[in-house]
């Protein structure tokens, strides 16, 4: 989930657009979303932000782990068409969109957490979504991603490491909340339209340094598109998300509070074996932190184990991180220092011992939301 790493991006560069336009506004979420696909894996312009998300983890046939990252960012600088975007002759150069991606790769055995950024202008030949009549493809050069009727393809290189892998959906796509409705604060427009696949077969080459790797494993995709700030009070977000080794899937995401504690909008989704949904609020599960880690860098403190019960399923599953640091400093892009990164899961459902891998989200933790940009 990425949607406090989008709110900063659209509060720095659309703040001085909506001053001008008082009486033009963005989109808005304010009830039940009603997505069709593949139509809405596609662009949602006249919303401010946009994001399509993949994390999963890997092996080689020897048993090396490697977890991966690949986010693709939509950013609309002003409401309205690209006609916004400014007065004068069209340009080919002209347009109301940028586009950002962050690409990180986790090299358990070795010990190594890669990441690299891209931020581009949102016109032909360097950075868009284009649909055709049934796939979606999201790029920011050279980097990609394209969502068809019975896969998914992602491609990213960078001079450290790369990523060529082929995903197959092992269930249906998955709506949050209430028929993709993701409430994220107090008020209705407080919200956004989410979706995922929550288990996808993933296959293909991992590359660190020179070395190429043939792996396979599991991923995840969220796609997910707003318009309205974190609500003012708020320090940060948590997200997680795991696969369990008996065949199902939990996220919970948490609205961070000054306190620690989580906003009464905070929730979740829980998917069974069969790929039925069920819908978690506040109240339905809990999360205990464990123990902290202390970047270097940044000299930000994050959470480092947790703890994530839900009592009416009967599931109680310690996460742990794979590697330790997994942070992304993204002063190139969207300006947020986050934790990102591969976790593994133990613990216990219905009396059973389950496994899991995951990927956990950490933002705010270097600074808080409501801090001066």
């Amino acid at each position: 989930m990425k949607w406090a790493v989008a709110v900063i991006l659209s509060l720095v560069l659309c703040v001085t657009v909506q001053a001008q336009e008082p009486s033009v506004d963005f989109l808005k979420v304010t009830g039940p979303c009603g997505m069709t696909f593949p139509k809405d894996h596609g662009a949602h312009p006249g919303y401010r932000t946009e994001w399509w998300y993949y994390t999963g983890n890997v092996r080689t046939e020897s048993g090396r782990l490697f977890g991966f990252q690949l986010t693709f960012f939509r950013s609309q600088l002003s409401p309205g068409g690209d006609a916004a975007a400014g007065d004068g002759p069209v340009s080919p150069w002209r347009t109301n969109h940028l586009y950002f991606a962050h690409a990180a790769l986790s090299d358990i055995s070795g010990r190594r957490f890669l990441y690299e950024e891209k931020a581009l202008r949102g016109v032909s030949g360097l950075a868009g979504v284009e649909t055709t009549q049934d796939t979606v493809t999201v790029r920011v050069h050279p980097w990609w991603a394209s969502i068809g009727p019975s896969r998914q393809e992602l491609r990213a290189e960078t001079s450290d490491f790369g990523l060529d892998l082929r995903l197959v959906p092992q269930k249906n796509v998955i709506l949050h909340g209430h028929d993709g409705y993701s409430v994220k604060g107090s008020s209705p427009e407080r919200a956004s339209c989410y979706y995922s696949f929550t288990r996808l077969a993933a296959e293909g080459a991992v590359r660190v340094g020179a070395e190429t790797f043939s792996v396979a494993g599991t991923a995840w995709m969220d796609h997910e598109y707003s318009s309205e700030p974190l609500e003012p009070g708020l320090q940060g977000w948590d997200w997680f998300s795991v696969q369990l080794s008996d065949g199902t899937e939990l996220m919970l995401f948490g609205l961070r509070q000054k306190d620690g504690s989580w906003h009464a909008a905070s929730s979740g989704t829980f998917v069974d074996a069969s790929g039925a949904v069920r819908h978690l609020d506040r109240k339905d599960f809990s999360v205990d932190v464990l123990s902290v880690w202390k970047s270097p860098r940044s000299e930000a403190t994050y959470p480092a184990q947790w703890r994530l019960r839900v009592p009416a399923l009967a599931l109680d599953v310690q996460l742990t991180p794979n590697l330790a640091d997994q942070e992304l400093e993204t002063g190139s892009s969207t300006g947020v220092t986050y934790w990102e990164g591969s976790v593994a899961g133990r613990g216990t459902r219905e009396g059973a011992v389950v496994e899991g891998l995951g990927y956990v989200e950490l933002t705010g933790y270097a600074r808080a939301f409501d801090a001066p940009l």
